[in-house]
């Protein structure tokens, strides 16, 4: 999961400088059509991993979200842009809300979930709040089959201030589950003072059959790839759809209102 790395606790609040919410409309719409094939009309969503918000940000407008995250500083980012979305401090392995939803959607906060144990963890929660004819989508970054060891950077100015970075994203051993991103951030404040703070992150980088094998074990019909975006065109039938994409859909009809019952 994301605890212990300093971009998601003491520098949250760079994080609309260095992940500007712009970014996110394309992959939002995408997406969204995700979302809509599942059997019931999608209204409500839980966000696991909801980090920013940003996101969320650009789904809002058509379905009520809730906003689940381990990290109460990038809560605090979200709920400045998000003051209508309902807020928790909650870890997508553990948390039991004691309520069901159209949708559970798990974006790039997956990627911080790096043991197949985890990853089992993550779908259960996932099938325990996703009501029958419900849909789970899970969008990690990396999979087995398509990491690429690769470089990149980005950032943003707003206000006087200005961030930046660079990005390594390597495996240094590719017979495990989890990759390795190393950054460079470059922090510019108003005042003129600067930081550089260096860190690397582990991230899971699952084989596509551990994916589905997790999914079905949780109860989901699992698809993947090309397959999990049918209703949306495929990935390459809409712009900004994610290179990797997992749904999970939760049979409907009497068989799964009764595994709904506690005994």
């Amino acid at each position: 999961m994301k605890g212990g790395y300093r971009l998601y606790d003491d520098l949250a609040g760079w994080w609309p400088l260095i992940s500007p919410v712009q970014e996110y409309s394309g992959e939002a719409r995408a997406l969204a059509a995700v979302l809509a094939t599942a059997a019931v009309p999608v209204r409500e969503v839980l966000d696991l991993g909801s980090g920013g918000g940003h996101l969320a940000w650009h789904l809002k407008g058509a379905m009520r979200l809730t906003l689940a995250d381990r990290s109460e500083p990038m809560l605090a980012v979200s709920r400045q842009l998000n003051p209508e979305c309902e807020h928790l401090r909650a870890d997508m392995l553990t948390v039991r809300l004691g309520r069901l939803f159209d949708a559970v959607l798990v974006h790039d906060a997956i990627d911080y979930v790096t043991t197949q144990a985890g990853l089992r963890q993550v779908t259960t929660t996932a099938f325990a709040h996703c009501r029958p004819g419900g849909i789970a989508v899970f969008v990690p970054g990396h999979t087995a089959q398509t990491f690429r060891p690769g470089t990149g950077r980005g950032g943003s100015s707003a206000a006087g201030r200005q961030a930046s970075f660079r990005e390594r994203t390597w495996d240094p051993d590719p017979a495990d589950d989890w990759v390795q991103a190393e950054y460079e951030f470059t922090l510019r404040d108003a005042d003129g003072s600067v930081q550089v703070v260096r860190e690397a992150h582990r991230l899971g980088a699952f084989s596509e059959q551990a994916w589905l094998r997790a999914l079905t074990a949780a109860g989901f019909t699992a698809q993947a790839g090309p397959g999990a975006a049918a209703g949306a065109g495929g990935p390459g039938g809409l712009p900004g759809m994610p290179r990797n994409v997992f749904a999970g859909h939760r049979p409907a009809g009497p068989d799964a209102a009764c595994a709904m019952l506690p005994g």
